[in-house]
């Protein structure tokens, strides 16, 4: 019985367990020993088969790692009292990757970096989402020991594109989609303009391990949009805070418009003419048409892209000349109307002048030289006057149409003067004597009537 009390076979791989517990048989101290004594050793042996089993005593540990991809990741293998058994590391796979510390499985991108009797370590390079998982410590002793180490990959996302759904024109909406076509995890993606956020409707699509993620948005166009810029974020974990941004700039389409840059002055014969068509549309009119209304253009008219050019003008060039230019969206047109003044040239002739024949000397008096007339402009419109005094002529007259009118005014005026007052005196007569009337009427005799009315 004594013998079986302290008979024990280890069941882990320790060597100073082993020689420490190794069989015990002692007859002698059997004998010698009391029975307490021996109760006492039995139990000391249960206690180190129980701090044998506990956890401090693992015999392998394994780390998890986490690594972007396309990098390299290290993967450990911690052991605990080694004492020379056969260590393998598998992949997820469970394809055996190195025994004992030999490369079982033909993959340059793994390799053996560390193998000690505290640690294990191999690297695996250029690292893909293929090759996330749990990868297997396994420490073969009596029992097999074995711990996983998670490999988890995770995918920045790339530079993302924004794409116009249909063209944009003035007056609708511009429709735009930004994609974020690869990432672990899904990347968020985020519109700005002019440093304001625009929300956008998100969709996302999982493709294997990584993802696939959009935002849409709607926006109204004005012809004064083309070529606002706007902006697509992509934030991601493993960006480390920073952002992929693609910048992008709105392509409004929209009808030309034309303008002719008119040239500065009066133009003359023999004066050249030059006018510029400015035209604004998207796309740009590639071909603009230069035309006269009811004509044709001049022989000597020349056309170089936008410019019309027309040497030594004549009347016979007047007329509205007409620039037109046409894209997808619309046409426009402008126009001028060109009128050559003829040349006027004055020539000034110096009155006749005559010397009355006297003994006097004469003496000539020349103009100042600050008063001296400059050459004339032969192209300038000169204002002739006439030695006429036409100014005196038409007062004089004037004059003398008044004078004839308030003759007139005079005249009737006094007329009607001397027959009012005939007849004033007259009645008035007959008024304050009566009895003349009277006697004028019974035909009284000569000598009464003949009274006099002085007027």
């Amino acid at each position: 019985m004594c013998t079986a009390a302290y008979t024990y076979k280890p069941t882990h791989t320790h060597s100073t367990f082993h020689r420490t517990m190794r069989t015990v048989r002692s007859s002698v101290l059997c004998r010698l020993l009391p029975a307490s004594f021996s109760l006492v050793l039995h139990g000391l042996v249960l206690v180190l088969v129980l701090l044998c089993i506990t956890p401090h005593c693992q015999a392998v540990q394994a780390e998890n790692v986490e690594v972007l991809e396309g990098g390299t990741a290290h993967i450990s293998c911690r052991l605990q009292d080694y004492d020379g058994s056969i260590v393998v590391i598998q992949n997820p796979r469970r394809q055996t990757l190195f025994f004992n510390g030999t490369r079982a499985l033909k993959d340059d991108r793994f390799q053996m970096v560390l193998f000690t009797p505290r640690l294990v370590r191999i690297a695996l390079t250029n690292v893909s989402v293929s090759d996330e998982g749990g990868y297997f410590c396994q420490l073969y002793t009596d029992s097999t020991h074995h711990q996983v180490a998670t490999l988890s990959v995770n995918v920045p996302p790339e530079m993302p594109t924004v794409e116009p759904k249909q063209e944009v024109v003035e007056g609708g909406d511009a429709e735009l989609t930004c994609v974020s076509p690869r990432s672990k995890p899904a990347a968020t993606l985020r519109w700005v303009r002019n440093g304001r956020e625009i929300q956008g409707v998100v969709s996302q699509q999982e493709n294997g391990k990584t993802f696939s993620v959009s935002s849409t948005i709607r926006i109204p166009v004005e012809r004064k949009d083309n070529g606002a810029a706007l902006s697509c974020e992509a934030l991601h974990p493993a960006l480390n805070g920073q952002k992929k941004i693609r910048h992008y700039r709105l392509d409004v389409n929209f009808a030309p418009t034309v303008r002719i840059v008119p040239p500065s002055g009066i133009l003359r014969e023999g004066d050249s003419l030059s006018l510029t068509c400015s035209i604004t549309g998207n796309p740009l009119p590639r071909s603009i048409q230069w035309s006269r209304i009811n004509d044709s253009l001049p022989e000597r008219a020349e056309i170089s892209g936008p410019t019309l050019q027309i040497s030594r003008l004549s009347q016979s060039h007047n007329g509205t000349y007409l620039c037109q230019a046409q894209n997808n969206f619309g046409r426009a047109a402008d126009h001028y109307t060109l009128l050559v003044y003829e040349n006027v040239s004055v020539t000034t002739m110096a009155p006749p002048t005559t010397h009355p024949i006297t003994s006097r000397p004469t003496t000539s008096i020349l103009p100042s030289p600050s008063f001296a007339p400059g050459p004339r402009d032969p192209g300038a419109v000169v204002e002739t006057h006439s030695a006429v005094p036409y100014a005196v002529i038409g007062g004089v007259l004037a004059l003398l149409v008044f004078t004839v009118i308030c003759v007139l005014i005079v005249t009737i005026w006094c007329s009607v003067r001397q027959k009012g007052s005939y007849l004033t005196h007259e009645a008035s007569g007959l008024d304050e004597h009566g009895e003349v009337q009277e006697a004028f009427l019974n035909g009284n005799d000569a000598s009464q009537g003949k009274k006099e009315y002085l007027l």
